[in-house]
């Protein structure tokens, strides 16, 4: 059992200005395993009054160069790092990740994250001259936009926070974080590897809270930019408040992305690939590849590999280096996973694999890893994001049958291409409408740019694009 009284926020724990509180139930054992402080309005608003105090303390924090950012953006890696296995051991009693996948996702790549953006803070030009073709000349600085709202999910919170504070710091940014009640319990690991790499007060605060609180955040007057992770419906409603503010937004959203496979694939050298593309964390990813498009000359041997598949992936205790398959994150998540099961036998699909609870497991949130058949492409399974360890296998005629089939989806997250000649593929890649996609893996890099198309989002996160997204330009103009 794991208490807290105080909230991080102008450099320091604080006692909140309310009582409410969080209470966190342990994904695998369904037992309450912490409790913490809720933040509440007040604390949102000493979070941001901080974040400005720092942006104008020209002595602090807005003085600093961007090698000194660099230099804290390091220090904070390295804090980050020696706290790596005990975060990724908390995110996976929260939400039932693997421990496996934790270390890698959740303690090693959110590292390499500061470091890259370290690395990027000192070799960016924050400023530059450009002759005038009118006369004079023209100096373009790129100047930090402000304070950033950073709204983080439960399903990857370390890798996530990452991704919106290394970019936020490297140009010089605060940040007030509010990460998914869910998953509460890792941001105070963080908010001691803040302290420890000596991040000036009111830099970075958490405040940690329910939907409510997000809104708040979203449409608080000392907020510059928001920067959301999460569902397309809640991303709407962000992204129609920023609207009308005028107030920039990145919204990194769902997602119901494929997996096409080429008629020459080899399914087994490619287990573990299609593994991590389609099961990644129980399938609470966004970026998973949910539809398998197979050739239809090789369909009923693609039903019956993804369906050994997913039986032979251990199904239990997400702190079990062996386990492969974790617990959905809630119980009401599971039910609503449950609920898509039952609407794709209700619809007519096939059920090959799964559909139920591991009988062995008889507490937490399991759900067996599922496939379907025969699915329809316009059936709901099909169409919508179900987050969950659920995949339809739908057959295809023609490699254009299958882009098309690919592309009839609101989503355009990610997605992959299989076989066993990569030459074949890339014309397969570049006619898919996502912002992300993969050759025979999948998997997100540091250095190249995030985001989605259609209703997968607005904007950017990682790679240069990523630190642009948190500066403004301002020109002076000059005739000397």
């Amino acid at each position: 059992m794991i208490e807290h009284d105080t909230l991080f926020v102008d450099g320091a724990q604080r006692s909140p200005a309310g009582a409410d509180t969080i209470t966190v139930i342990g994904a695998a054992t369904g037992e309450v395993i912490g409790r913490t402080p809720a933040a509440g309005e007040a604390d949102v608003d000493a979070a941001v009054a901080a974040a400005r105090r720092a942006l104008t303390d020209k002595a602090g924090w807005a003085g600093w160069d961007p090698g000194r950012r660099a230099d804290l953006l390091d220090r904070l890696a390295d804090e980050v790092e020696a706290r790596g296995s005990e975060a990724a051991a908390l995110v996976a009693q929260q939400n039932g990740m693997p421990i496996t996948t934790a270390l890698a996702v959740e303690a090693a790549i959110p590292v390499a994250v500061y470091r890259y953006y370290a690395d990027l803070a000192r070799n960016t030009e924050f400023s530059e001259v450009r002759p005038g073709l009118l006369g004079g000349s023209a100096r373009v600085d790129r100047l930090p936009v402000g304070v950033i709202g950073a709204i983080v999910p439960w399903n990857y919170p370390n890798l996530l926070t990452a991704f919106k504070v290394a970019p936020a710091l490297a140009a010089g940014c605060a940040v007030v974080i509010k990460p998914g009640p869910e998953t509460v319990l890792d941001t105070y690991l963080f908010a001691d590897a803040v302290s420890a790499a000596s991040v000036p007060p009111g830099v970075i605060s958490i405040v940690p809270g329910a939907a409510d609180i997000g809104r708040y955040l979203v449409g608080h007057p000392g907020v510059d930019k928001v920067t959301f992770t999460g569902s397309t419906e809640v991303g709407r409603q962000i992204g129609a408040s920023c609207g009308q503010l005028l107030r920039p937004v990145t919204l990194e959203l769902g997602g119901k992305s494929a997996a096409i496979l080429l008629d020459d694939v080899d399914l087994a050298v490619n287990a573990d690939g299609l593994f991590q593309a389609t099961l990644l964390n129980n399938g609470q990813t966004c970026v998973a590849n949910t539809r398998i498009l197979a050739p239809r000359g090789r369909y009923a041997e693609a039903v019956d590999f993804f369906a050994e598949l997913c039986r032979s992936a251990a199904v239990g205790d997400p702190l079990d280096p062996g386990t492969l398959v974790g617990p959905m994150v809630t119980e009401a998540h599971r039910a609503r996973v449950e609920r898509y099961i039952a609407r794709g036998v209700a619809d007519g699909a096939r059920l090959v694999s799964g559909g139920g609870r591991p009988q062995r497991l008889d507490r937490g949130w399991f759900v067996q890893p599922t496939v379907f058949a025969d699915v329809d492409p316009g059936s709901v399974i099909a169409r919508e994001e179900i987050f969950g360890p659920v995949l339809s296998v739908l057959p295809y005629d023609s490699v254009d049958e299958a882009i098309a089939l690919a592309n009839a989806s609101d989503y355009g997250l990610a997605g992959t291409v299989w076989t066993a000649d990569p030459d074949s593929a890339r014309p397969v890649a570049d006619a898919i409408d996502s912002g992300t996609f993969g050759i025979n893996y999948f998997m997100l890099d540091p250095v190249a740019p995030f985001g989605g198309t259609k209703a997968s989002g607005l904007g950017r996160e990682l790679g240069p694009e990523g630190l642009a997204a948190c500066l403004k330009s301002k020109t002076t103009h000059s005739l000397v």
